[in-house]
This record gives structure tokens, C-alpha cells and sequence, in this order.
């Protein structure tokens, strides 16, 4: 189901504003909002009894931040990365965190009647609780219906994750 609060936020006439992004060729959106910066591949030191999609953690202008490779966090089979492979800073309650994807695309605005319910498969939500609506945007190339998986960044991190984000703080304080 749609998260209304989520997709209330930031709302106006032209839309929340969502900043798109490929994985393995399909194309996803999380909210601008909460979105730093953008940055190349860096390197990121392994944090040892992690989950597989937390690469580790990596120094940013002396801020140590925990890093996320959302391809393997959606299920998505491990790629290398390539020179298009970029890391989206992102603050999260207050955290600041890296989330490692195959391709930025742009920043887009969604109205929210472009924006469609996920699908239930099984009586249960298609992707876990981080996949909040599916939007159809128009190609403005060939004016047909493009889809874009909209996710709640913030729903991508578990309880372990944020427990790792908040030690992570307290060494940067």
C-alpha cells in the first residue's frame, strides 16, 4: 500500500521531486529530499559479521558513513562496478549514509495520480516494505509509458543497519 505520509511530503502542483536511478536496466526513485550528494566509486573498507549488501563503511571528508549495495539489498544479482557505478549520500534520521547504485538517470517530478499501488504476490507485499508506489512516467522521446519502482530509502535499512549507522555516529561525534 502507499505510504501517504511519504508521498505528501514535499507535494506541490508539479509533483514530489524523486532522483532516478538504474539497477540492472530497470529504473527505480527514491526521494530527493533526503539526497546529499551524488559521488563516484570510493574506496569502502569491509566491516566484518555485516550483511553481504553492506560493503563496509568509507571516509567522506572525515565522516565515517556505512555503504549499501542496493542492487544486492533488492535481491539483485552482484555486478561489477563500472565507471557509470556511483554512490548516493543520503540522510536517513539523521544518519548519514552511502547507498552504492549501477547508474544515476535524473531528477524527476512525480505527481502522485502517476503513481500506482505495488503489487501483492502471495498476500504479501511484491518487494518488503521498501517498494512504496509505482509511477508511469511518459518517454518524451517516443511518448510511451515508462515505469519507475519508487522505494523508501529509508526502509532499505533494517534494524541491524541503523544500529551500524548509529555506532557510526557516536565515533564521528
Amino acid at each position: 500500500m502507499i505510504n501517504e505520509d511519504f508521498l505528501d511530503q514535499e507535494q506541490d502542483e508539479r509533483g514530489k521531486r524523486y532522483l532516478t536511478f538504474f539497477m540492472d536496466n530497470q529504473l527505480y526513485a527514491i526521494s530527493a529530499m533526503d539526497v546529499v550528494q551524488i559521488i563516484g566509486m570510493q574506496t569502502v573498507t569491509k566491516l566484518p559479521d555485516s550483511p553481504s549488501y553492506i560493503k563496509g563503511v568509507m571516509n567522506l571528508r572525515g565522516e565515517i558513513m556505512p555503504v549499501m549495495d542496493v542492487r544486492l539489498r533488492l535481491g539483485i544479482a552482484e555486478a561489477d562496478y563500472t565507471d557509470r557505478t556511483c554512490i548516493i549520500i543520503m540522510k536517513i534520521q539523521g544518519n548519514t549514509v552511502g547507498f552504492i547504485v549501477d547508474e544515476v538517470d535524473e531528477v524527476l517530478d512525480i505527481r502522485r495520480e502517476q503513481i500506482s499501488v505495488p503489487p501483492m504476490v502471495n498476500h504479501v507485499d511484491a518487494s518488503g516494505d521498501y517498494l512504496i508506489g509505482i509511477g508511469r512516467l511518459e518517454d518524451r522521446q517516443d511518448h510511451k509509458n515508462r515505469m519507475v519502482l519508487i522505494i523508501d530509502a529509508s526502509a532499505l535499512l533494517g534494524e541491524r543497519e541503523f544500529e551500524l549507522l548509529t555506532k557510526t555516529s557516536e565515533v564521528n561525534v
